[in-house]
Formats: C-alpha cells, sequence, structure tokens
C-alpha cells in the first residue's frame, strides 16, 4: 500500500490521465470506486479540482500559436484588469503569480503574428495594464 493518502493517489491519478473513468482511478489509486466518486465530489466542492483538461503540444498544434505572457498590473487597478482580462478568448488560463510578473497567461491565436496582435491590441489596451512579456511555447517535453 503507497504511504500516499487516498486524495493524492486520486489526485495523481487524475493529473496523470483527466479522462480517466471511476473505475480506472479506483484500481490505479487501489481503492473502490464509491470512494473515487466521494473524494472527487469533494474534492470539486472544495475548489481544489477546477476543471478536466487536455494537454496540448505546441509543435503538433496546428493553427494556433501558444504563448504563456508575463503582466504587470498597476495594484489599484488589478481587480478591473484581471476581469478584463479573463473576459478575452484568446486568453485560455490566467493565473496570479508570485514570480517577476503579477500575472502569467496561457493565450493561444493563429500564428506569432496574431499573438502579438493580441497582446498588443487587447492586452496592453487594458487599463492597468503596464507590460506584457510574452514567451512562445515550442515543444511539450513532458
Amino acid at each position: 500500500m503507497s504511504t500516499q493518502s487516498t486524495e493524492d493517489r486520486i489526485l495523481s491519478v487524475l493529473e496523470e490521465d483527466a479522462q480517466a473513468s471511476y473505475a480506472e482511478i479506483a484500481d490505479r489509486a487501489n481503492v473502490s470506486k464509491p470512494t473515487v466518486r466521494k473524494y472527487i465530489e469533494k474534492l470539486e466542492d472544495e475548489g481544489v479540482i477546477v476543471g478536466y483538461s487536455a494537454e496540448i503540444d505546441p509543435k503538433k498544434l496546428s493553427s494556433k500559436s501558444i504563448a504563456l505572457v508575463g503582466m504587470d498590473v498597476a495594484s489599484e487597478k488589478y481587480v478591473e484588469a484581471t476581469r478584463d482580462l479573463k473576459a478575452l478568448d484568446e486568453v485560455e488560463t490566467l493565473y496570479s503569480s508570485s514570480g517577476d510578473h503579477m500575472l502569467m497567461a496561457e493565450v493561444r491565436a493563429a500564428d506569432g503574428d496574431a499573438v502579438g496582435d493580441v497582446i498588443s491590441e487587447k492586452i496592453l489596451e487594458i487599463d492597468g495594464v503596464t507590460a506584457a512579456h510574452p514567451s512562445f511555447l515550442q515543444e511539450r517535453l513532458k
């Protein structure tokens, strides 16, 4: 038996395969299906599990470029700027950050030029966004 908690084992399986069935999760986490169901419902209710998604290899993604964009935001405009950034279709995910930038966003567009247009014409036009620094994803390594 693993020294990981039941919750951690279930989460590990979901992180490896978000599409795993309850039966697969139960088998891999060494618990029953009702236990899996109970823990997943609890974790969703508590906001630990916030969604399920597919992992994308940007190099193999035709007709899309993906950039991680670090953004600096004026403190007094943070709430409004964050709301406006979340409303942009091209912003796939948005995170607060304790690193070099206040916010990090995954931005997707048709190509590098289109990502640049999103940054210059949409992101930097949001009141309070003072800088945006993109890093284009090239190849998924793990």
